[in-house]
């Protein structure tokens, strides 16, 4: 999911709405490019869009899968920010395992995820890698 940096944020949050209402209280997991930085997803800086989208995945018990790490989500030649998420709901939550910023060329101005989803609680896991170029899983 991509959120337009020159879209009020707001405008998404009906289309992540959808996508929870789809799943109807199944397990959620979106990977987005939201534009938008914040301490609490480990950037160096929060801004008032970050803010809104805080109180947004509060709101509907969603939560923040990023990990610290020594790479940004994103970086281009004016610098770099941690501006893409992975979020999950209660029910996938501790199944997802190993989030990390891959090292891995991209080729694009973000870089890949890498993580582990669990199945069903039990001991198989199976390697999934968001390929933030070109948005697909």
């Amino acid at each position: 999911m991509c959120f337009d940096h020159e879209e009020q944020i707001e405008n998404k949050f009906h289309k992540m709405d959808e996508i929870m209402s789809f799943i109807n209280r199944g397990r959620i997991f979106i990977a987005a490019d939201c534009n938008a930085r914040s301490k609490t997803w480990y950037d160096v800086l929060t801004n008032s869009r970050s803010r809104k989208l805080e109180e947004y995945i509060t709101s509907k018990q969603l939560h923040i899968i990023n990990e610290i790490s020594e790479r940004s989500t994103f970086h281009n030649s004016w610098g770099s920010s941690n501006i893409d998420l992975t979020i999950t709901n209660n029910k996938l939550i501790s199944d997802v395992i190993g989030w990390e910023i891959s090292s891995e060329e991209s080729l694009s101005d973000q870089n890949y995820f890498k993580y582990k989803i669990g199945v069903g609680g039990n001991n198989s896991q199976k390697t999934t890698t968001k390929d933030r170029a070109k948005g697909t899983l």
